[in-house]
């Protein structure tokens, strides 16, 4: 069964950059959908990246476009969320999520397609 396990969370000032890694094992299709969702305190989770299996397809929300930017690592059970210019809206736990190739990474963005979670990981943000 496929297990995701989120890396790289921790505090960083506003207008900084932090990268979080998550590795995907367990699964025997290294063609899944994978992706980031965050929850702030109080807070619906809300969808931030998908990559496609092979990494050609990327999804972002308005709120995360020019900012975040998610890769694949070249095992492809690795993907990344690279996040600059953190403002402080940016704190809350960030997700692992994906999906497998039948639904997709298009559809990664609805939260009730998300086949497998991480167990998620902490960005603070400071002032």
């Amino acid at each position: 069964q496929l297990q995701l396990e989120e890396t790289g969370g921790g505090s960083v000032q506003a207008g900084g950059s932090l990268r979080l890694s998550c590795a995907a094992s367990g699964g025997a299709d290294k063609d899944y959908a994978l992706g980031w969702w965050r929850q702030a305190p109080g807070k619906e989770r809300e969808f931030v990246a998908a990559i496609s299996g092979g990494g050609g397809s990327y999804y972002y929300p308005d709120s995360a476009k020019g900012r975040f930017t998610s890769s694949r690592g070249n095992a492809k059970n690795t993907v990344y969320l690279r996040m600059n210019r953190l403002k402080r809206e940016d704190p809350a736990v960030y997700y692992c999520a994906a999906s497998p190739p039948s639904i997709g990474a298009e559809n990664l963005r609805s939260r009730d397609r998300v086949n497998v979670w991480g167990q998620g990981t902490l960005v603070p943000v400071s002032p």
